[in-house]
Parts: C-alpha cells; sequence; structure tokens
C-alpha cells in the first residue's frame, strides 16, 4: 500500500499517494523544462488534496490538481482547474486527466 504523503499524521486529511505524485510531479517537471511553470504549492484538506502550479509565485495559481474522493464514486476524484475556476478535466485515473496539461506542451511551429 502506497502511503501518502502530506505533514504529520492526521488521518482526517486529504493526500496524494507515491504514485499520483509522481504522476503530478513527471508532467510538473516537464513544464518547467519547457519554461510555463516556475513553482508549485500542495495543500492537503479535510476533503481535497490540492497540488497547485504558478508561473511566478507571487501569482494566483495557473492551474490546480484537485483529488476529492467524495466525488470518486460519481464524475471522478481528479481535475484539473484552470485560473479562471473552469473544470477543465475530470476523471477517475489521474494520468487521463493530467493529460489535459500535456497539451499545453504542444505549440504550432512557426
Amino acid at each position: 500500500m502506497n502511503m501518502p504523503f502530506g505533514f504529520g499524521t492526521d488521518h482526517d486529511r486529504i493526500a496524494f499517494d507515491r504514485a499520483e505524485l509522481g504522476a503530478i510531479l513527471s508532467v510538473y517537471g516537464r513544464m518547467v523544462a519547457a519554461g510555463e511553470w516556475r513553482d508549485y504549492a500542495m495543500s492537503f484538506l479535510r476533503d481535497a488534496a490540492v497540488f497547485s502550479v504558478f508561473r511566478r509565485a507571487a501569482e494566483h495559481p495557473l492551474y490546480r490538481i484537485e483529488k476529492r474522493p467524495k466525488l470518486r464514486g460519481a464524475q471522478g476524484q481528479y481535475a484539473v482547474i484552470g485560473m479562471d475556476g473552469r473544470i477543465l478535466k475530470r476523471g477517475h485515473e489521474l494520468p487521463v486527466v493530467l493529460r489535459v496539461l500535456e497539451k499545453k506542451l504542444i505549440r504550432p511551429v512557426d
């Protein structure tokens, strides 16, 4: 069983497990290498774990990657949310949901 990454042993908080965090950090690393993202923050709340990505540390997050286990049976527990609060992708499998961010790396060549 994968242990969640979080601070302390507060069992009433949601956290990303090792595999989830690995998938998120893989996308994050590619976006940093492309010069798109420069910082991140993680929040572990009672109802959600949130990985926020920033272009600069002093800004609002460009995207939030959220895990909400209460939505597991319905819409899917994972979501990517844009800066404006719109849900860009929601689903049951994190790698599938993260693909919406991969599209940001594909740019037309002039």
